[in-house]
């Protein structure tokens, strides 16, 4: 196999992810892990990741089916769903923070309270253990119910059961034995992050192999001795002088990756853009996810969506509802749009497709 370029990378890196649409199980297989993120605008992060990989995914359709599907919320390299086997991988979790044991008595009587009820709000725990405020880890303060609810989950003893207006509801986690073979448990969850995010500069690599650590950290001495077997096993070559990575048996120069003369508005956390390191590399120019920017400082909007034309981010949009009207801005790193044939129709195309996805009519 010859060498790839960087073009080839690119594209590998678009088509490979950007896979046909299918069905929802069939797509959250193929990804593995989907981050969350509460902010919706116009819709949260996870639905406008699945609505490109879906075939007529409606924003919401992840939680409304959630129930019958055969997924968790959890950590992992980041908060968001997964299948239950990768979860079983990283369970039972020993938190970085040891509880007292005045914290454990509290835990095992919301436990106790959980089993009995089957399915509880947190408002439930809060009324009947009335535990007060408690300072949160942004400086503010929040229910200490929550908190520990939070906890316990983070510690596998409670799953979220569904979500009810965006609020986790908890039940009991059924308790599993830990993995015989934690190193194969490992690189069973390092395959999963390169599956999800190649090709992988090395720096990317490194960086999400460390990432393990905040879901199973009572593992977090094995992340350097698994980044060496990957990067052992895995295919790999120096192109522009980066060492990139990518899945045994996928080829990045195949002709077969082929991209369609589409226009795609992403989410800041889909993985064709989430790591800034390679979104520099394979386009160019640095994004940056701004919502968290104060508003004078921000330079593409509270919200911006990356925006894809073939293979190539160009640009970005802010999109919003007005009036059950979406409407979408786009600002592009060139200054202006491409005059390239099609690709008006093609934005335009993407547009609709995402007020259909919202509900919503087209601008």
């Amino acid at each position: 196999m010859p060498p790839p370029c960087l073009d080839d990378l690119r594209r590998h890196a678009v088509a490979r992810s950007l896979f046909k649409p299918t069905t929802l199980p069939a797509a959250l297989r193929r990804l593995g892990f989907v981050q969350a993120d509460p902010i919706r605008a116009p819709a949260r992060a996870q639905d406008l990741t699945l609505r490109h990989r879906v075939q007529g995914y409606r924003a919401g359709d992840l939680e409304r089916r959630y129930t019958r599907l055969p997924i968790e919320e959890d950590f992992f390299i980041n908060y968001g769903y997964l299948a239950r086997e990768t979860q079983a991988l990283m369970h039972p979790r020993t938190a970085n923070t040891p509880w007292p044991a005045a914290r454990w008595k509290q835990a095992q009587a919301v436990l106790d309270f959980v089993r009995e009820r089957g399915v509880v709000h947190p408002r439930e725990v809060d009324a009947h253990f009335q535990h007060g405020k408690a300072k949160n880890w942004f400086g503010g303060s929040s229910n200490a119910s929550t908190q520990l609810l939070d906890g316990m989950h983070y510690r596998g003893l409670l799953r979220t059961a569904r979500r009810e207006g965006g609020i986790r509801l908890y039940s009991v986690r059924e308790v599993h034995e830990a993995p015989a073979d934690t190193a194969a448990a490992m690189d069973a969850l390092v395959d999963l992050v390169v599956q999800k995010y190649a090709p992988l500069p090395e720096l990317t690599l490194n960086m999400l192999v460390s990432r393990i650590r905040y879901g199973a950290p009572q593992w977090t001495a094995l992340c350097k001795p698994a980044l060496a077997r990957a990067k052992a096993r895995l295919p790999n070559a120096a192109v522009d002088g980066q060492r990139w990575f990518w899945p045994d048996g996928e080829n990045p120069v195949s002709r077969r990756h082929a991209v369609p003369d589409t226009v795609r508005l992403l989410a800041p956390f889909d993985p064709v853009v989430w790591d800034r390191r390679r979104f520099e590399l394979l386009w160019g120019w640095a994004y940056r996810f701004e919502a968290y920017t104060p508003a004078p400082r921000r330079v593409r909007g509270y919200y911006a969506l990356p925006l894809l034309w073939r293979d190539q981010v160009i640009g970005w949009a802010n999109a919003s509802v007005q009036g059950e009207r979406l409407q979408v801005q786009a600002g592009y790193v060139s200054g202006r749009s491409p005059r390239e044939s099609g690709y008006a129709a093609a934005l335009a195309d993407e547009a609709a497709r995402l007020a259909e996805f919202l509900g919503v009519a087209p601008p």
